[in-house]
């Protein structure tokens, strides 16, 4: 008779480790949120009510991770921001449709469970809630011994907002002569990681080492939520774009209507420290321009009657300012002059 004791903890499954985790993100969660009536963190499913001053709500979803930044986190071992990150990809994508934040939900997957390291990204994802305005309403911790590496884990984020359906922002209201604004970046919030860790690998740098790296490349995605969700009550905006993967050409292009075209003047973008850095250490405009947000993290398309408007909703660091401006055309992006990589 075989006398081994096979148990699922000796598989790499700690049920007891992840009970208290869920115990853990109820008792947070709650504080931050204050009690809500049909939370339930730790149960097979969540509800939330559906605001009542709304007449015809539509229902966006959006679903979103931070990609290989997380790469980053594990080298510097450091955690507290990547869930604002989360957060953001997601809410910055629902803001484009004019929807407000509701509810959010997490999923993470790690090789083992590591309760100080869950702890650190769950609060980071409680406080990306807090800035968005909406509600942690569950999630999902799978431990995966076996898929991945030692130390090594993946994050996932699903966002659930809703727009009353006259507020909904879509093509039709873009027109030409409207303005594009730009609305300043954190950093390189959560897109191009695999170009900085292919070009940091290269290059042979030890980001633990660098001060200037270790201080900017966990540097959260900015969440543009509670400013510009005012600027759609107000009817200020005709039109949006979250600037992540692919630059501000693929990402404005997706909001352009036929027969009209973006024209950006490159010459007016004011780009920060963590990208002139890449530029002078040989990384082309071009690249850049594809894989950045190059300090543009968000877009606005403004008529130009409402553009004196806008400033008093934003802090000084997140002032918009004008890039660009709609024309006739049959390409939807066109991008003019070169950015200032010194000024």
């Amino acid at each position: 008779m075989n006398k081994k004791k096979y148990t699922y903890k000796k598989s790499g499954v700690n049920i007891k480790a992840a009970d208290k985790f869920v115990n853990f993100i109820s008792s947070v969660s709650t504080k931050k949120r204050g009690k809500k009536k049909f939370s339930n963190i730790g149960g097979f499913g969540s509800i939330t009510n559906i605001p009542s001053n709304i007449k015809q709500p539509k229902i966006v979803a959006c679903t979103d991770g931070v990609g290989t930044k997380i790469e980053i986190a594990n080298t510097l071992n450091k955690f507290d921001t990547i869930g604002i990150d989360l957060v953001a990809m997601s809410v910055n994508d629902l803001i484009v449709q004019g929807a407000k934040p509701l509810i959010f939900l997490d999923y993470i997957s790690i090789n083992k469970i590591n309760i100080k390291k869950l702890k650190s990204i769950i609060k980071g994802i409680i406080n990306g809630c807090k800035q968005s305005d909406c509600e942690l309403v569950g999630g999902e911790t799978a431990e995966m011994p076996g898929t991945y590496e030692k130390g090594k884990f993946d994050i996932a984020g699903f966002a659930v907002g809703i727009v009353e359906q006259n507020k909904i922002l879509n093509k039709n209201k873009i027109k030409k002569n409207d303005f594009i604004l730009a609305i300043p970046s954190s950093g390189l919030h959560s897109n191009g990681y695999s170009l900085v860790r292919y070009f940091i690998k290269q290059n042979k740098i030890d980001i633990k080492k660098n001060k200037f790296l270790k201080s900017q490349l966990l540097k959260p995605t900015k969440i543009y939520a509670k400013e510009v969700l005012k600027l759609i009550n107000k009817d200020l905006i005709n039109g949006c774009a979250n600037i992540t993967g692919g630059g501000l050409a693929d990402n404005i292009k997706r909001i352009i209507p036929n027969r009209l075209s973006a024209n950006i003047n490159l010459n007016n973008i004011k780009t920060s420290k963590i990208f002139k850095w890449f530029k002078k250490k040989g990384i082309s405009e071009k690249e850049m321009l594809k894989t950045f947000n190059c300090g543009v993290g968000f877009c606005l398309i403004v008529d130009y009657k409402k553009l004196n408007k806008i400033n008093k909703y934003f802090s000084k660091e997140y002032r918009p300012y004008v890039i660009g401006k709609i024309s006739s055309g049959k390409d939807k992006v066109k991008l003019n002059g070169s950015i200032n990589w010194l000024k």
